[in-house]
């Protein structure tokens, strides 16, 4: 027999449909039941377009059945009106008589008033259905509004005996010495598709001129950011092709050109503080920080982050730029290509 958790199971199959095309708002999944069978069913599939509850209100063929049909979605409704009207609205115009969420929404324009609305209209809502699984889909997005910054990704690749980059030589090549293998590096651009933002530092943009696009995963690309105190980067570097939204995080006043935007930060006070403050206001909901040893370290010491994404390959360099310092116990190890990957997660 069906149960309300199996049926919030579908729901959550048909949020994670949206991933890499919704953020900064959430990924949400709904479905309609009636007499047992599943009448109706929708996921909110990009930004702007109408909610998941609309998409699977609007496949039901017989709208009569709605009057005597529980909604299962695993985030709460909302009721205020964005790029889109209230789901709220929509659910009493059809007079659904029984709503079961999985969680409820952080956002302090929702924040439980999706759910008290349709209560005091009558409707039977049944909240924390598998919230467990609810809240780690949309981990992003509840880190945005609990937090106030984007939900931070650490990433690096390590040779066996430790080392992120072998030893620079002058006349060397302005490329990255690659530790993993094409498999590893295509994992990295489906990471990419699915993260708001992505950001190096001045000495991995310097020494790699990576690009910082997906080349080998279809998606929208990341927003591109760089620390660049001095504002010493060569203007000729793939990072400012004007290909992709740059941003340059920076102590000097200038002005950007060809989809680059310069902005002046206190590099005295700190920089990730007046950084991520920024990338919020932006509404930059995730971040994946690809730098060198620095950069990686900063987010270390200060705890600034919730995932970590470990590859070590099987070269060895035996001299060159130290990994990060990271003694943590990885949430899972597994095989990638020519490489072993982990996976951290901070609390």
């Amino acid at each position: 027999m069906n149960t309300d958790l199996e049926y919030m199971g579908r729901a959550l199959d048909l949020a994670i449909l949206g991933k890499g095309h919704v953020a900064p708002n959430p990924m949400v999944g709904a479905l309609i039941v009636s007499n047992k069978q599943i009448i109706g069913e929708g996921y909110h599939m990009a930004i702007g377009r109408p909610h998941a509850e609309v998409n699977a209100i609007q496949s039901v063929n017989d709208k009569t059945l709605l009057q005597k049909a529980t909604m299962y979605v695993n985030l709460e409704p909302c009721n205020h009106t964005g790029l889109t009207p209230p789901c709220t609205d929509l659910i009493l115009k059809h007079s659904i008589p029984r709503v079961v969420i999985g969680q409820k929404d952080p956002n302090p324009k929702v924040s439980g008033s999706g759910i008290e609305r349709l209560k005091k209209r009558g409707v039977e809502v049944s909240c924390g259905i598998k919230e467990t699984e609810a809240l780690e889909l949309n981990r992003r997005f509840n880190t945005f509004h609990g937090k106030k910054r984007p939900y931070i990704i650490l990433k690096w690749a390590q040779s066996s005996d430790g080392y992120i980059d072998a030893v620079r030589k002058e006349g060397d090549p302005i490329q990255p010495n690659w530790i993993t293998d094409e498999f590893c590096r295509r994992i990295v651009h489906k990471w990419r598709s699915e993260e708001s933002a992505i950001m190096v530092g001045t000495e991995t943009a310097l020494k790699d001129n990576p690009k910082l696009n997906l080349r080998s995963w279809k998606g929208k690309n990341p927003l591109r950011i760089v620390v660049d105190q001095k504002l010493r980067l060569p203007k000729s570097l793939n990072l400012f092709d004007g290909s992709i939204p740059t941003l340059i995080y920076t102590s000097k006043s200038i002005l950007g050109k060809s989809n680059t935007d310069c902005v002046q930060i206190d590099f005295e006070k700190g920089i990730l503080d007046p950084i991520l403050e920024d990338l919020y206001q932006r509404k930059v909901q995730s971040l994946i920080v690809e730098g060198g040893q620095k950069l990686l370290a900063s987010f270390i010491d200060q705890e600034l982050w919730d995932e970590a994404r470990i590859f070590t390959g099987p070269v060895e360099f035996s001299d060159g730029v130290k990994a990060p310092e990271f003694n943590h116990t990885p949430l899972r190890k597994t095989t990638a290509g020519n490489s072993i990957l982990e996976i951290f997660r901070n609390g």
